[in-house]
């Protein structure tokens, strides 16, 4: 399991636009760089990054290998009501990470 790092408000007026922030310690090997031995590295990305605000999609990302490795997201929405924001990392051979925040939006 990959180090995930988030920063989001614990809560937030009703209609206030709240930055987040994520970070996800991953080597993002874009199957191009040859290894010690000279063989090529296979290609281990994370190719898409998905935030749901109480199971809808308030931002997603299609990521390619030409991304850097430890992916920085930053976005920002609205904070309609208080409930859980679920951030997912899918990539290759079969990678999947999920964390999930809560917010009291007042």
């Amino acid at each position: 399991m990959a180090r995930v790092l988030l920063n989001l408000p614990r809560s937030a007026a009703r209609g206030a636009v709240i930055e987040i922030r994520t970070l996800i310690m991953h080597p993002m090997e874009s199957g191009f760089r040859p290894g010690t031995n000279g063989t090529i590295l296979p290609r281990d990305i994370i190719t898409r990054f998905t935030c749901d605000y109480d199971g809808e999609v308030v931002f997603q990302a299609e990521l390619s290998s030409a991304i850097a490795a430890n992916p920085f997201i930053s976005f920002t929405t609205v904070a309609t009501e208080s409930g859980t924001l679920s951030f997912t990392w899918e990539g290759d051979d079969d990678f999947r990470q999920t964390e999930t925040r809560a917010i009291t939006v007042t």
